[in-house]
């Protein structure tokens, strides 16, 4: 490494509970003093991270953010106060592996409650009032001050508008607990986030981003300088095993829908960046992108979708250790690549 500035773009998908893997690649790059950050975009779990990141940024530094990240899933995870630390750490020494984590969830009488309970009624029928159990935690964590600032990382949300099927992109003043829950929302789960649309006056329903952009890549495009990009993926691209049961088949089915927009724009950036290296667009007319990718299948595939929507304990320190080990992974091998050239192969990310 030569100590030079790097600067970064991160774009941060969502996955429930497996945001939590998230948590753990900010917690270890906010470690490296010589990368700053550009702009995130980010989608329903990593939107949670990508405005937790920004008020700590802006309120304290990178220490503070690194702590305003651990606040919210440790809230999650009911491990906050003076004793958290302690207990985090027991938790990790007896934890069992993340395929028994996941079976028990899983098998759960509550989570099949709650499954056989969603495929029959709709949030409006067994969640009349209309309670979030996020909106609290999202209020009481972030000052929209300072997520809001126009110093820091331009932050952009992504949601998914319900009476267009267009994607809905919150960025600046217009980013509030509103937004960040839209881009959260999944339908069978929660009532749609209503929100305001400044320009019409008229009220839109939002639900998760994920259907849409996950994350989305182009306001990295045009409102950014930098040309590199920092994906954090949390649903596995591949699964070697077919998958057999309902639970399964609908996790899988699941993964693929919300990688699919994310592979469509990864497919535009390569095609522009062939386009300027054989000469077809001048270099000044299109920007050219460097893609960087933290990930881990092999992790990731051994959670099923019961451990995305339960806040177990353990399940989330493990995720955390996991991110934290593969963004200290990509930038021992490729920090230096910033800058100078993408560090994934797209085309075979995406053929």
């Amino acid at each position: 490494m030569t100590g030079r500035k790097r600067v970064i773009n991160l774009a941060l998908q969502g996955g429930g509970a497996h945001g939590a893997f998230t948590w753990g690649t900010l917690d270890r790059l906010l470690d490296e003093e010589d990368i700053e950050i550009e702009g995130i975009s980010a989608t329903s779990a990593g939107a949670m991270n990508a405005a937790a990141l920004k008020h700590g940024l802006v309120t304290g530094g990178r220490e503070a953010a690194k702590q305003s990240i651990a606040d919210f899933w440790l809230g999650l995870a009911g491990l906050e106060g003076a004793f958290s630390e302690p207990v985090t750490e027991w938790l990790r020494a007896f934890a069992p592996s993340p395929t028994l984590i996941s079976k028990a969830l899983d098998n759960s009488p509550m989570v099949v409650a709650s499954d056989t309970l969603t495929r029959f009624l709709s949030p409006y029928q067994f969640n009349p009032a209309n309670w979030h159990p996020l909106r609290a935690i999202v209020d009481d964590l972030l000052d929209y001050s300072a997520v809001c600032h126009p110093t820091g990382p331009k932050l952009f949300i992504a949601a998914t508008q319900v009476r267009t099927g267009k994607p809905k992109v919150f960025s600046g003043t217009e980013i509030c607990t509103d937004a960040i829950l839209a881009s959260a929302c999944l339908p069978t789960l929660y009532q749609a986030i209503e929100i305001e649309d400044p320009a019409t006056g008229r009220i839109e329903a939002y639900w998760d981003g994920g259907y849409m952009g996950n994350p989305t890549l182009f306001p990295l495009f045009y409102e950014t300088k930098t040309p590199d990009i920092l994906i954090v993926h949390i649903n596995p691209l591949e699964r070697e095993e077919v998958p057999r049961t309902s639970q399964a088949i609908l996790n899988r089915i699941n993964e693929i829908s919300f990688n699919a927009s994310l592979l469509r724009e990864l497919r535009n950036i390569d095609l522009v960046n062939r386009l300027i290296e054989d000469g077809t667009i001048a270099p000044n007319r299109m920007k050219r992108h460097y893609i960087h990718s933290i990930k881990d299948d092999k992790f990731m595939s051994q959670l099923g979708v019961a451990s995305k929507m339960a806040m177990n304990r353990t399940l989330l320190l493990l995720l955390h250790d996991a991110g934290w080990a593969a963004m200290d992974n990509f930038l021992a091998e490729h920090q230096d690549d910033i800058g100078r050239r993408s560090s994934v192969d797209l085309r075979a990310m995406f053929s």
